[in-house]
């Protein structure tokens, strides 16, 4: 595959739960390399699109490609779903979530943790994998804490502790979704460099955030989406900067009036 066909793209996608239309025809594209940050108000589809990038949620309409390849469907409607486990299987492994709520096991150590879906899904060798997965949580910050259990982290490490499980299977690309908005600024500071230091080597990451900073920081391209549509998108410094949409103007006004 040549680097400029994007890692992810998404064409013309339609989602909706049951009446309610969340996403009304959306297309973007994550070239290798890229941070594509999504902003807009709660309800605005942000976080409905990247579940829909990893198949974690099914669309109804328009055509949702990694690589290159489009994934391959059955039925239409609300009764469309991939038809090619495998192919859903191989696209979720090759795009890594890290989500809101860290969703860690309780009852696995950090080390665990880390190490469990590149033996569990990958097959890969253990001892490989514990390398990879101590130099990840080495690389995070917390190299430190394999042995305790998520219970004992802060949310910051935790969060952290996500990140790295995310690296551990070495990924296409990196989907965070709402990174630090479960966590205290102090906390938030923590993720938000590893987040940076992320960009900074060059990785594919699409970020749903509420951090204005954080987008303009790390984002090659920055989408606004209103209602299910993309109302503006470009480079940060022209949408924070120069924004054309009324609706992104006053978005970015209540958000640094918050």
């Amino acid at each position: 595959m040549t680097s400029d066909i994007p890692v992810i793209e998404i064409r013309d996608l339609h989602k909706a739960y049951g009446t309610l239309e969340v996403l009304k025809g959306v297309s973007i594209a994550a070239p290798k390399g890229h941070v594509i940050s999504l902003i807009g108000s709660s309800g605005s589809g942000k976080s409905t699109l990247l579940r829909c990038c990893n198949l974690l949620e099914d669309s109804q309409q328009g055509e949702v490609l990694f690589k290159g390849e489009p994934v391959s469907w059955r039925g239409n409607g609300h009764g469309r779903r991939p038809s090619d486990a495998k192919q859903v299987l191989r696209i979720r492994t090759n795009l890594s979530m890290v989500f809101q709520q860290f969703n860690l096991w309780a009852h696995m150590t950090i080390l665990q943790n880390v190490m469990e879906a590149p033996l569990t899904v990958l097959g890969r060798d253990r001892d490989e994998v514990e390398k990879s997965a101590r130099a990840y949580l080495e690389k995070v910050g917390i190299g430190d804490k394999c042995d305790v259990y998520p219970a004992q982290l802060s949310g910051g490490q935790q969060q952290r502790a996500a990140i790295a499980r995310g690296l551990c299977m070495e990924p296409e690309a990196l989907l965070f979704d709402e990174p630090t908005s479960a966590l205290d600024p102090e906390l938030e500071q923590e993720v938000v460099k590893v987040i940076k230091d992320l960009a900074a080597e060059g990785r594919t990451m699409m970020i749903v955030t509420h951090d204005m900073k954080l987008a303009a920081d790390v984002s090659d391209t920055v989408v606004f989406l209103h209602q299910g549509l993309i109302e503006e998108q470009g480079s940060p410094e022209t949408l924070f900067g120069a924004p054309k949409s009324e609706r992104l103007r006053g978005f970015l006004s209540a958000t640094h009036a918050a």
